[in-house]
C-alpha cells in the first residue's frame, strides 16, 4: 500500500490489507509459541507484545492503542494511548490483546489465540483496564431477547423460547472463577447447561455465533474489559448480540475511566457502543483449540492459522499460512 494515502471516512479499512494485519497476529502467535508449555506466563505474554508491536509500527497508520495490555506505568509496551504505525495513513483504533490465554500458553493448554481489532479513530470504547458484566449470544435471534440486566433464569428462558427449544437445550459458557459459583448455580438451576473456561472469553464470545460447531448458546458473567471490545468488534463482524457494563466499583477507576471519558459509570454498552463503524478483527491461534489450529513448528516450514472479520461486508476469511522464511520469526 501506497504511504501518505487520503481516504474517506468509512473507506479506511479496504485500504489496510487484511494480510498486513494477518502478518501481525503470525508474528504475535508465533513468538509466543516458542514458549509454549514452559510454564513462564510473563515471559510469553512479552514475546507476544514485542513482536506485535514491532509489526504494528510497519503498516501505514497512524494508530493510538485504545485496548491494550494495561495503563502507561504498569505496562511497557502496546499500553493504552500508547501510538503505532508509521504515521503516513489514516487515523485509526487499535485494540489488541497480544496473547489472550496466557497460562493456556505457558500450560500448552487449547485455546490460546493472538487477537487485534482495528477500526476509524474514535469508534472503539476506550477503557481503562478493569473487569465488565457481559452477556452474548449469536445471530438469528430478535433484537433484545437477552438482557444484561434480567436473571440468568430469565435469559436462559427467553433465548430458549427464541430458538424453539426447551431451556435444559440451551448450553452457556461462563469463565471457571469463584466469583461466578452463584451464576453457575442460576444456569444449572433452569436445566440448561455450563460449559466451564479457565481463559479465552473472546474465543468465548465467538463460540456463541456457531452454536450447531461449537454446543454453545450464551456467554455470560464478568470478565475483562478490554477481551469485552475485542468480543464486541469480532460480533459486529459475523453477527449476534451483546451487552457489557463496565465495573468501577472504587473511586480510583472511575476517576480513571472518567479521564478516559467513560462519564456514566453505569452506563450499559450495546454491541455497537463498544465497536462502531467500519471493524476488522485477526486472531491467530498459537496453542490448538476449537476456534484455530496454533502454531506448528515444522523442520522447514512454521504454519499458522489465521481468522479475519470485517464488519462492513460481514466477511470472514480464515488463512492457512506456511512460512519458510524462518529467520523471520526469529526472537530478537
Amino acid at each position: 500500500m501506497s504511504q501518505g494515502i487520503t481516504v474517506q471516512p468509512g473507506q479506511l479499512i479496504e485500504r489496510i490489507l487484511t494480510l498486513e494485519l494477518v502478518r501481525v497476529t503470525e508474528r504475535a502467535a508465533v513468538a509466543s509459541a516458542r514458549l509454549r508449555g514452559r510454564g513462564n506466563e510473563k515471559a510469553a505474554d512479552q514475546a507476544a507484545v514485542d513482536a506485535m508491536r514491532r509489526e504494528l509500527n510497519k503498516l501505514p497508520i497512524d494508530g493510538t492503542v485504545v485496548i491494550g495490555e494495561g495503563e502507561r506505568d504498569e505496562a511497557p509496551m502496546l499500553f493504552i494511548g500508547e501510538k503505532v504505525g508509521n504515521k503516513n495513513g489514516p487515523k485509526v483504533d487499535i485494540a489488541v490483546d497480544p496473547l489472550e490465554g496466557t497460562t493456556l500458553c505457558a500450560k500448552d493448554m487449547p485455546g490460546s489465540i493472538a487477537v487485534m481489532a482495528m477500526a476509524e479513530s474514535g469508534t472503539l470504547l476506550a477503557a481503562p483496564d478493569v473487569y465488565m458484566h457481559k452477556i452474548a449470544i449469536g445471530p438469528g435471534y430478535p433484537t433484545g431477547v437477552v438482557d444484561l440486566d434480567a436473571s440468568p433464569e430469565d435469559n436462559i428462558h427467553a433465548l430458549a423460547k427464541a430458538k424453539g427449544v426447551k431451556p435444559n437445550e440451551i448450553n452457556c459458557l461462563v469463565l471457571d472463577r469463584p466469583r461466578h459459583a452463584e451464576l453457575i448455580a442460576a444456569i444449572r438451576k433452569t436445566g440448561a447447561g455450563v460449559r466451564l473456561i479457565s481463559d479465552g472469553d473472546v474465543a468465548g464470545v465467538i463460540f456463541t455465533t456457531k452454536p450447531a460447531d461449537t454446543g454453545i448458546d450464551m456467554y455470560l458473567g464478568i470478565g475483562a474489559a478490554p477481551e469485552g471490545v475485542l468480543a464486541a468488534g469480532a460480533l459486529r463482524c459475523i453477527g449476534g448480540q451483546m451487552q457489557g457494563r463496565l465495573i468501577l466499583d472504587t473511586e480510583e477507576k472511575r476517576s480513571r475511566a472518567l479521564q478516559m471519558g467513560v462519564t456514566d459509570p453505569n452506563k450499559k454498552y450495546d454491541m455497537t457502543d463498544l465497536a462502531r463503524g467500519d471493524v476488522i478483527v485477526a486472531a491467530t491461534g498459537v496453542t490448538d483449540g476449537g476456534l484455530l489450529k496454533g502454531v506448528h513448528f515444522g523442520k522447514d516450514v512454521i504454519t499458522t492459522e489465521t481468522v479475519v472479520y470485517r464488519s462492513a461486508t460481514g466477511t470472514v476469511r480464515r488463512i492457512y499460512g506456511e512460512h519458510r522464511e524462518l529467520s523471520k520469526f526469529h526472537l530478537d
